[in-house]
């Protein structure tokens, strides 16, 4: 393949998704060359482990009623690549997306085109197709200071919930993952809801060490309260909590808050019912377990349920345990997938009753979760696919 005249499709569908070890020159070179052709807007950096998806969409959605020029990245996507390319309102269009494929065909040499991962390819269309706007919100993949998206200086940087998760790359404990998110930042950091004080620590020793070795003066920012605003109530509780960082960040932004304007946001998947007793949800780790355990509390569910293997599923089980009804191991055919068995085996553990056959009864309330995969795959099988 060419990947010099290929479509956008081609091109990704040759690309590495997953990978053991990261090589931040190759996206670093290759910004370093498009840089010359494009003005990038005001940059706020989304880090952290979980949350980053409704607070960038939260965001952009406010900056964009707000009628500025506004992209949000974000990833993975659930039923298309559109989705992770949000620009003022809407998801971006496959003309938008052929345009930016076709300015990195032409600004890049063939060796970096080759080299370049999925996600860093997608991050670089990002870039090119915020050209000239007000704002470009940015979420972060599974790190911080080596991911794709921190080639670029950020002018804010917030801080989500952070907790274990992707422990090979990031580390073994809380402030290890914290020290290599926040490494990320530039200039200013707010920092939002956060379960573990540590956290807080890292921000703090941060500072010096960053003004040390790269000379960065850096600013710190914790968001206090997280019942200041009154909030419409079809937002799960988590997404309230989401919402205060959102606010105080228009309010570093000098921009004026009227919370109105956030009822009408579209967040796809996150604790999102798509029918009166089917709610999907693509959280995936213990703490996103935790949440949905709060917002189900009292209550029980069917879970549909899968994971990737190299996640703590095991304890994701035993935190959902208590709203459980029944489970029912939704069939994934992927080779990142958890052994069936294993599951199972799980299940039986903990005394959960396992359902072998997927139905949905008008009587019943339903949770999907696991990870964005187990969410495309419930939504294109039951004929969800309209948006």
């Amino acid at each position: 393949m060419d990947f010099k005249t290929a479509s956008l499709k081609e091109v990704l569908s040759h690309k590495t998704m997953y990978y053991e070890k990261i090589d931040f020159s190759i996206v670093k070179k290759s910004f370093h060359l498009i840089s010359k052709y494009i003005t990038l807007p005001y940059v706020i950096h989304i880090v952290g482990t979980n949350g980053k998806g409704s607070i960038g969409r939260f965001l952009a959605h406010y900056l964009n009623k707000k009628s500025y020029k506004t992209l949000h990245y974000s990833s993975p996507h659930i039923l298309k690549f559109n989705e992770r390319i949000w620009i003022n309102g809407k998801d971006s269009s496959d003309f938008e997306l052929d345009f930016a494929n076709k300015k990195l065909q032409k600004y890049l040499p063939i060796n970096l085109l080759e080299k370049l991962t999925y996600f860093e390819y997608t991050t670089l269309l990002a870039f090119i197709l915020c050209d000239g706007f007000d704002y470009i919100v940015l979420e972060a993949g599974l790190g911080g200071e080596f991911d794709a998206t921190n080639v670029v200086k950020n002018d804010l940087s917030l801080i989500t919930t952070i907790d274990l998760d992707h422990q090979a790359f990031l580390g073994n404990s809380i402030e290890q993952i914290a020290k290599t998110k926040m490494r990320s930042v530039d200039r200013k950091m707010i920092i939002g809801y956060q379960i573990h004080d540590e956290v807080y620590g890292v921000a703090n020793s941060l500072v010096k060490e960053l003004k040390d070795e790269f000379d960065k003066d850096i600013l710190i920012q914790n968001v206090k309260q997280f019942d200041k605003y009154q909030l419409n109530n079809k937002f799960a509780n988590y997404l309230k909590l989401n919402l205060h960082l959102v606010i105080e960040t228009l309010n570093e932004l000098k921009i004026d808050i009227d919370t109105k304007l956030f009822d009408d946001v579209e967040l796809f998947g996150r604790c999102q019912k798509i029918t009166p007793n089917i709610t999907i949800d693509v959280g995936h780790n213990p703490l996103a377990a935790k949440v949905l355990v709060k917002e189900f509390e009292n209550k029980k569910v069917n879970l549909i349920y899968n994971s990737y293997k190299d996640k703590d599923f095991q304890t994701v089980l035993s935190i959902l345990k208590p709203i459980i009804s029944k489970i029912t191991i939704l069939e994934l055919n992927d080779k990142r997938i958890v052994d069936k068995n294993n599951l199972l085996e799980i299940c039986k553990n903990l005394n959960i009753i396992i359902k072998y056959n997927l139905e949905i009864k008008k009587d019943e309330e339903y949770l999907v979760f696991g990870s964005f995969l187990v969410v495309e795959k419930f939504i294109k099988d039951m004929g969800f696919n309209e948006r």
